[in-house]
């Protein structure tokens, strides 16, 4: 089994985030071996440059936090951010066109954007706290068709964050084929252990150190 910090998307997406805290965010990811930085498309360039001689991971934000920009506007900013240094993607899929069973057109933009990042991760963020069930499974069943890397669970500027009910939902809908990040809310190693229990293969937080050593239980 991984050690918890490799599980962790060490994150800041805060509109008031410096370059400063940007690169505190890469300072701590490489002194505790995080997996990733999760940052705005705009960090990316200094986020690489700081961490060029680590192994950590640049995850960027795209059509975030809402996803409703357009689809020529999401490939853009994943192409930028792939050319600026970003190893993975988290962007946000249309919720309303989701909700309005537009699925043909949020397949389409999902297939186009991981076609335009090439060998790059892709992460899709259905934002769990919008959507019935019903539609969680939908989503789930639309991002493994278009070829996504992970189905993720929320922003965190939502209404609501990660559940462990959601994250059994999605592990029923993608099994092995799609893998799943949980991000929103999760605050403490027992959460974050449950969590990965439960099937999640990736975890975004800002509570990064806080989270991996609350307490002695280092490992899983």
């Amino acid at each position: 089994m991984k050690e918890l910090n490799q599980y962790i998307d060490h994150t800041l997406l805060k509109p008031t985030a410096s370059p400063e805290d940007i690169v505190a965010l890469c300072k701590e990811a490489m002194e505790y071996n995080f997996y990733a930085v999760c940052v705005n498309s705009s960090y990316v360039y200094l986020a690489a440059n700081e961490l060029k001689d680590a192994e950590v991971k640049v995850a960027a934000t795209v059509g975030f936090p809402l996803g409703a920009a357009s689809s020529e506007a999401k490939i853009h900013e994943a192409k930028m951010a792939v050319k600026n240094g970003a190893d993975e993607i988290d962007m946000v899929l249309n919720i309303g066109f989701l909700k309005a069973e537009l699925y043909k057109s949020v397949r389409e933009e999902i297939t186009a954007v991981k076609k335009a990042i090439g060998r790059r991760v892709l992460k899709v963020i259905i934002e769990t706290c919008y959507l019935s069930n019903s539609e969680k499974k939908m989503a789930a069943e639309i991002i493994k068709k278009a070829g996504a890397d992970f189905v993720k669970t929320s922003t965190g500027f939502g209404e609501g964050g990660a559940q462990i009910q959601d994250i059994q939902l999605l592990k029923a809908a993608v099994g092995d084929v799609v893998k799943i990040k949980a991000s929103g809310g999760i605050k403490t190693q027992t959460e974050a252990l449950a969590f990965i229990k439960a099937g999640v293969d990736r975890i975004g937080t800002s509570k990064g150190v806080a989270l991996v050593y609350s307490s002695p239980e280092k490992k899983l």
